[in-house]
């Protein structure tokens, strides 16, 4: 009699734990939308750098990236600014999604972030709620993005939407983790502000989001290989080619597809290397909590 009662007692208890770590995560989570919410000067301004090189940048430059023969600004047909504009979502997702951990830095210095610590739950739920709170809004913004697309000719409809949506979700939470492992080391947002950029902008513009990958040096396409945002953009961009029906030479002229050891991935081989990523980041996050707090 005495063991059934310690065994329904146990079961008891890590249903327990269970629930609060899936509260913890909630929370968290519902924090970070609804900070996210109120800010409507910080939807909008962070949407002035992506609008910026998509119009500005896309324009000025279309010229210079048409080969002999080729439509002027284009490959092909495809105008430079359809190329870069997976590009620049990913960009509206990264930036996001990266940024959203300062919060971190902020709870820190506010003795926030030592209250949930010390709260009955988990480190790895306050680390999930974090990323998948980062996520949302990371996906969100890039969202946003796509409501310019027609403005450049990108025709999307609900199942590409829906495709996109859930690409940028797992690009999204795999760079918030990266954030929340940075921002686990940061004393003030000061050291987190540039730390974010040093490491931001080099891992975008090697990801051969603003220019294809067909014919640059033997170092740049290895670091190319490195990036990881590179295994979360060519999805995007292969997503929205798939409706222009391009024959493979117009394809390999773009640099569709990320070729390692000759080999070229798979957009579902690509997604599983960003989705191990994602969970690689957040057990490192988790563990960079247990140690510096």
């Amino acid at each position: 009699m005495s063991t059934v009662v310690a065994e329904t007692t146990s079961t008891n208890t890590h249903m327990s734990a269970l629930w609060r770590n899936l509260m913890a995560i909630e929370i968290v989570w519902y924090r970070d939308i609804l900070r996210y919410l109120r800010d409507w000067v910080r939807i909008i301004t962070s949407l002035m750098q992506p609008l910026l090189f998509l119009f500005i940048f896309g324009s000025g430059l279309a010229s210079s990236f048409s080969p002999a023969g080729a439509r002027p600004g284009g490959v092909a047909g495809v105008s430079f600014q359809t190329f870069i504009f997976p590009g620049v979502v990913s960009m509206a997702v990264l930036f996001t999604a990266i940024s959203s951990a300062i919060s971190i830095v902020w709870d820190r210095e506010f003795g926030f972030l030592r209250e949930m610590l010390v709260a009955p739950v988990s480190r790895t739920s306050i680390v999930l709620g974090k990323a998948l709170g980062g996520s949302t809004i990371a996906m969100f913004q890039g969202t946003l993005m796509l409501v310019f697309a027609p403005l450049i000719g990108v025709r999307l409809d609900v199942g590409l939407v829906i495709i996109l949506m859930l690409e940028m979700l797992l690009l999204a939470f795999t760079m918030t983790s990266l954030g929340i492992v940075i921002a686990s080391r940061m004393q003030s947002m000061e050291s987190f502000s540039v730390v974010m950029q040093f490491v931001l902008m080099p891992m975008f513009f090697l990801s051969g989001a603003l220019f294809p990958l067909t014919h640059v040096p033997g170092w740049l396409a290895f670091l190319n290989k490195l990036d990881p945002v590179t295994y979360g953009v060519d999805p995007l961009r292969q997503a929205v080619m798939s409706g222009m029906k391009l024959p493979p030479v117009v394809a390999r002229q773009l640099g569709l597809g990320v070729q390692v050891f000759g080999t070229t991935l798979s957009v579902l081989a690509e997604l599983l290397i960003v989705g191990a990523l994602g969970v690689i980041f957040v057990s490192w996050a988790a563990l960079s909590f247990g140690k510096q707090d």
